[in-house]
C-alpha cells in the first residue's frame, strides 16, 4: 500500500483533532471573563467550615512526613484535620504517619481493612469511614472534605480560599501545578508545560463553555452533603474503589447530580500562584506508569462506564478527553509520514497539499499557546523548549496508551479489576523549617496572629522579638522553637 492511502486518513484525523484544539484556543483568546476574586479581608473574616483533608498512601514513606510538617505549617487556616490511609502491607508508610501523629493531634492514621495497592478510591474509602468514626467519638461534623497526595506542597492560602467558594458550590478545584525543573530534565519539564496549559487554558474554557469540571485529585474540595449523596448512590462508599481516576469520576457523577462546580483560574499578581505544587515523575519509565493510569481511567474506563450519549455538550467533552487514544497512538508516526509523504506529494498526491499547510499552520499556533501558558509560570527561557519536550511527549504518551490497552485488556480477559499502578514521589528537601511555621505548626500562635505580625514586623527587629513584644509568645516559647529549628526537628 502506498505511503499517500495511509497519509490521507492520518491528515484528516489530524485536522479535525487541530481544529477541535483551535476552537478551545481561540475560546481561550478572544473569550475571556473577569473573574470575581475575593478581598483578602472578606476571606479572613469569612467563617471557617471544618474541613478534613484526604491523603491516601501507598509506599510514601519517604515523602509523607516531610509534606505532613511543611504543610500543617503553612496553611493558613485553623479549623482542619488531616485523615492519612495507610495499608496494613505498607509498614514504612504506617510508621512514619506515626511518628508525624504523635508530634500534632491533627494527624489520624485510617487502615485499610486489606492488603494494598488496591485502588486510590478503595483507600478514599477507608479514610471517609475512619472520618465517620473520629466525628461518633467527637461529636463533631466536618462540612468539606479536600484530597492530597503525598507529594503536595499545599498552598498556605488554599484552604481560605475553597472556605469562601464553597458558600455558593458544591466542589471547589485549585488549580496544579509542576514544580521548576532545570531544561535538561525533558520528563518533567513535558509536565510542567502540559499542567500550566491545562491549568491556564483548558481547564478555564470547559468551565466557560459549561462543560462538567474533571477534579485534579488534588487541590479539590467537596461539600460534605454532596458526597454523601453520592456515597448513598454506591451503597455507603463515597469515591468508586473500581476506578483508577476517581477523581475524574467523582467530578462528572457531581455535575450530573447539579452540583455547582468551580474552577479557581491561575493569578500573576503575586509572588507565587495559589496553586497546589508538586514534582511529577521525572523519569520516563515513571511517566509513563501514571499516565497510563490517567488513560486507563478517564479514557477505556470511562468509555466502558459511561459511553456517549450524555447529552451534546457533556459528549464534546469526553471527545475531548478520549481523543488521546487514537491521538497519542498516532503523533510519533504522523511526524514521519508527513515527511515521507510531502517528498512524494506533486506526483502523487497533490490534492493534500492545502490540508498539509492548515494542520501545519494549526500545529504552529497550539506550539505557541503552550510557550506562553509555559512562560507564564516558568518564563520565556524555560519555555523556549516546548517544541522538543512537545516531540518527547508524544513519544511517553504513546508509550503510556499502549501499555493502559495492554493492562485494560488484560484486567478483561482475566475478569479482573485494574490496580493501583502507584508512582514513587520526590518533595522538595527545605534546610530547615522558618521560626513562623514551627511556631504555628507547634500550636503556640495562630496562623492569623503570624500574618498580622509579619505585616508590622520593622525591618530592623527580628520576628521572634517583635512577637514577644506584641504579647503573642513567652520567652520560653521562641526559645522551645528556635532548638526545634536549629535541630531540625
Amino acid at each position: 500500500m502506498s505511503i499517500e492511502l495511509w497519509l490521507g486518513p492520518l491528515a484528516a484525523w489530524i485536522l479535525i483533532s487541530g481544529l477541535d484544539d483551535l476552537f478551545i484556543s481561540l475560546v481561550w483568546i478572544f473569550a475571556k471573563r473577569e473573574f470575581r476574586w475575593p478581598g483578602a479581608g472578606e476571606v479572613a473574616e469569612q467563617r471557617e467550615r471544618r474541613i478534613a483533608i484526604f491523603v491516601p498512601l501507598w509506599h510514601e514513606h519517604r515523602v509523607i512526613g516531610q509534606m505532613l510538617e511543611h504543610n500543617l505549617a503553612a496553611i493558613q487556616y485553623q479549623n482542619y484535620e488531616v485523615f492519612v490511609g495507610v495499608y496494613p502491607n505498607d509498614d514504612a508508610t504506617r510508621k512514619a504517619v506515626a511518628k508525624a501523629g504523635r508530634r500534632d493531634d491533627r494527624i489520624h492514621i485510617a487502615t485499610v481493612p486489606h492488603d494494598g495497592p488496591t485502588s486510590k478510591g478503595d483507600c478514599l474509602n477507608a479514610i471517609y469511614r475512619r472520618m465517620l468514626a473520629h466525628e461518633a467519638r467527637e461529636g463533631q461534623r466536618f462540612d468539606v472534605v479536600i484530597t492530597h497526595d503525598a507529594e503536595d506542597l499545599v498552598h498556605p492560602e488554599s484552604l481560605r480560599l475553597i472556605n469562601w467558594y464553597m458558600r455558593d458550590h458544591q466542589m471547589v478545584q485549585v488549580p496544579v501545578l509542576a514544580l521548576p525543573t532545570g531544561l535538561r530534565e525533558m520528563t518533567h519539564g513535558l509536565y510542567c508545560d502540559e499542567f500550566a496549559e491545562f491549568q491556564s487554558k483548558d481547564i478555564p474554557v470547559r468551565q466557560r463553555l459549561g462543560g462538567f469540571l474533571p477534579s485534579n485529585g488534588v487541590g479539590t474540595g467537596f461539600d460534605r452533603d454532596a458526597l454523601e449523596h453520592l456515597a448513598d448512590l454506591r451503597g455507603g462508599q463515597m469515591f468508586d474503589p473500581a476506578c483508577l481516576t476517581e477523581d475524574y469520576e467523582t467530578g462528572y457523577r457531581l455535575h450530573q447530580q447539579g452540583c455547582r462546580q468551580i474552577f479557581l483560574p491561575l493569578r500573576f499578581d503575586s509572588p507565587s500562584p495559589v496553586a497546589t505544587r508538586e514534582y511529577f515523575p521525572r523519569r520516563i519509565g515513571a511517566a509513563v506508569r501514571q499516565r497510563s493510569r490517567w488513560v486507563a481511567g478517564i479514557a477505556l474506563q470511562g468509555w466502558r462506564n459511561h459511553g456517549w450519549d450524555t447529552g451534546t455538550r457533556q459528549t464534546y467533552w469526553f471527545w475531548r478527553d478520549r481523543k488521546g487514544l487514537v491521538g497519542n497512538l498516532l503523533s510519533p508516526v504522523v511526524s514521519v509520514l508527513f515527511v515521507l509523504g510531502l517528498l512524494g506529494y506533486r506526483s502523487h498526491a497533490p490534492g493534500l497539499l492545502p490540508v498539509l499547510a492548515v494542520t501545519a499552520a494549526i500545529s504552529v499556533f497550539q506550539t505557541g499557546c503552550r510557550m506562553m501558558a509555559s512562560a507564564q509560570v516558568y518564563g520565556w527561557m524555560f519555555a523556549s523548549g516546548v517544541p522538543i519536550r512537545m516531540a518527547w511527549g508524544n513519544l511517553v504518551n504513546c508509550l503510556a496508551t499502549l501499555a493502559a490497552l495492554r493492562q485494560f485488556a488484560t484486567a478483561a480477559v482475566r475478569r479482573e479489576s485494574l490496580a493501583w499502578r502507584k508512582t514513587e514521589h520526590d518533595y522538595p528537601v527545605h534546610a530547615r523549617p522558618r521560626l513562623g511555621e514551627l511556631l504555628v505548626r507547634m500550636r503556640i500562635l495562630p496562623a492569623r496572629d503570624l500574618e498580622a505580625a509579619l505585616r508590622s514586623q520593622p525591618a530592623s527587629v527580628r520576628l521572634g522579638e517583635h512577637l514577644m513584644r506584641l504579647e503573642k509568645i513567652s520567652p520560653e516559647h521562641l526559645e522551645l522553637a528556635l532548638s526545634r529549628q536549629a535541630s531540625g526537628d
